[in-house]
């Protein structure tokens, strides 16, 4: 495959997902992907609340789920980021006129360098198509110190492999599904010390990554 079939396969995948998420966006907490990232949102919660700073980004916010939980346990300023306007539309209804939502790329935050204490990435980093990219975006709006907890889907070693290659033939939009071994290492090459790693059960992880 030459360099322009991968480019064109890459902004098909990510035009998918912006189509895939605008459709379900009105209805995102009774489908599928929202019934199964919902096992995720209590632990994100709780690893929030033992983190300190008052500048907190929800990368890829969805309906704006996670922004709601956590302002009923702390004040912050909240910003939630997302490739999808439907989405995007229903997190304002969600969450108040106080949240700073805004459209946009994970490989090209609209924010200054050393701008968030937290930064939450939960069931949107396999949908990446640059990844690499994003984690550099993901450092540079992140303060020195500050924490990245990232929560995603996964399945087992075995089959991960043949999986990923039927991803572009889905209509959901998801490039690349991880398990510890392959994701780990991108973010420690990127200057993060990985911390807390957790398998909440068979289909998802989590861990913290601060940076250096």
């Amino acid at each position: 495959m030459n360099g322009k079939s991968i480019k064109n396969q890459v902004d098909i995948m990510k035009e998918t997902t912006v189509k895939y998420f605008n459709d379900t966006a009105k209805d995102y907490d009774n489908s599928h992907d929202g019934k199964f990232v919902n096992c995720m949102y209590q632990e994100i919660v709780d690893r929030v609340r033992n983190l300190e700073g008052d500048k907190i980004l929800d990368l890829g916010c969805g309906n704006g789920n996670i922004i709601k939980l956590l302002k009923k346990e702390r004040e912050a300023s909240y910003y939630g980021l997302d490739i999808c306007e439907n989405m995007i539309e229903e997190a304002k209804k969600k969450c108040g006129e106080d949240v700073k939502f805004t459209v946009g790329d994970a490989e090209n935050l609209p924010y200054k360098d050393d701008q968030f204490d937290i930064i939450i990435c939960n069931a949107s980093f396999h949908h990446y198509t640059k990844p690499e990219v994003a984690i550099k975006e993901i450092k540079r709006v992140l303060k020195s110190g500050g924490t990245l907890i990232l929560g995603d889907p996964t399945i087992p070693e075995l089959v991960r492999g043949l999986f990923n290659k039927m991803l572009p033939y889905t209509n959901s939009g998801d490039f690349k599904i991880y398990g510890k071994k392959d994701i780990l290492p991108i973010f420690e090459a990127h200057g993060f010390k990985i911390e807390d790693w957790k398998r909440l059960n068979y289909r998802t992880f989590i861990f913290n990554a601060k940076k250096k």
